[in-house]
């Protein structure tokens, strides 16, 4: 069971914007789902590359990358204020280059198929922050009616 919060933080009150506390509204963003999915294939990935001395220490980092775009996606969505929003997705933009990067550092110790799958599925995900970002600029953003 899950129970709604306003942006107040209290129970919906009239013509508020409501948001499940569960999160499960969080996870229909497309861009969440996917850094999710992306958090849990990460694992494999990072696993592969501490096989190779020279990528020991660049696996944690892969993670930590991997990880920080689903959890500043899920903190910028729950943030009350558009420039809120924009400093979280922005952080999320950040960590998807810096993960893309570490997976070319690392295209060697994966087969060309994960590779490619991994950075298609970064690429699509900074297509739709960049998305997101832009909406909640002009006014767009999921909270828009609420303003």
């Amino acid at each position: 069971m899950w129970r709604m919060e306003t942006d107040r933080g209290s129970a919906a009150g009239d013509g508020e914007q409501v948001k499940p506390v569960d999160g499960s509204a969080l996870r229909r963003v497309t861009a969440y789902a996917l850094a999710a999915k992306m958090g849990e294939l990460v694992w494999d990935d990072a696993t592969a590359m501490k096989q190779e001395p020279l990528l020991a220490e660049v696996a944690p980092q892969l993670v930590r990358a991997t990880g920080s775009i689903a959890a500043n996606i899920a903190e910028g969505y729950a943030k009350r204020s558009a420039r809120d929003r924009i400093r979280f997705y922005e952080y999320a933009l950040g960590s998807t280059g810096e993960a893309e990067s570490w997976y070319r550092t690392a295209r060697r110790t994966l087969s060309s198929q994960v590779y490619d799958e991994r950075v298609a599925c970064l690429t699509s995900i900074r297509r739709l922050l960049l998305v997101m970002i832009r909406n909640e600029r002009k006014g767009s953003g999921w909270n828009a009616a609420s303003r």
